[in-house]
């Protein structure tokens, strides 16, 4: 196995381990034991636990980031990028979307980040004569964080699309 190969079998051992068990059952120990090596093997990738955690939030964080669209000009189209994005990576984003109890303050820096960012981008998205396009910005991050969290519960993509349609619809008339 590469070393890139064996880094990311540590990385996706880890991330099982959290969603499984929460960021409190993870040592270099049983990332170790889980992908059938020894901890040397683990230490020769990653310093400490607080290395080995700040590299799966790094990569999950950009996995996240890399799914959403560029642009939100278009709002249902974007929902719909970002619903199909949750189901197509669902362990990613509960990480983002529903951090575990005891998750490290750089997983809630970089979630606050990247929701920082998505507000930005439909506050610019916002048409003209929007009386506040921040706080309208703030209301449909969250609205589509729901929507996610929902879609990670079960509920149907397309209905969720469907209720969204109808909203937007008395919303612009």
């Amino acid at each position: 196995m590469s070393a890139e190969q064996r880094r990311e079998q540590l990385l996706e051992a880890t991330k099982a381990m959290v969603l499984e068990e929460g960021f409190h059952a993870v040592s270099i120990e049983a990332v170790a034991r889980a992908a059938g090596i020894t901890r040397p093997i683990v230490y020769g990738h990653f310093d400490d636990l607080a290395g080995l955690l700040e590299a799966l939030v790094d990569r999950e964080a950009l996995r996240a980031l890399g799914q959403l669209p560029e642009t939100y000009d278009d709002l249902l189209g974007a929902l719909t990028a970002y619903l199909h994005a949750v189901q197509s990576d669902p362990g990613t984003w509960r990480l983002v979307l529903m951090p575990q109890e005891g998750a490290p303050r750089l997983l809630h820096q970089r979630i606050a980040a990247g929701r920082a960012a998505v507000v930005a981008r439909l506050a610019a998205a916002a048409p003209d004569g929007l009386p506040d396009p921040e706080l309208t910005a703030h209301m449909l991050r969250a609205y589509a964080d729901e929507a996610a969290r929902l879609t990670l519960e079960g509920f149907d993509v397309e209905r969720i699309l469907t209720l969204t349609r109808f909203t937007l619809d008395k919303l612009t008339r």
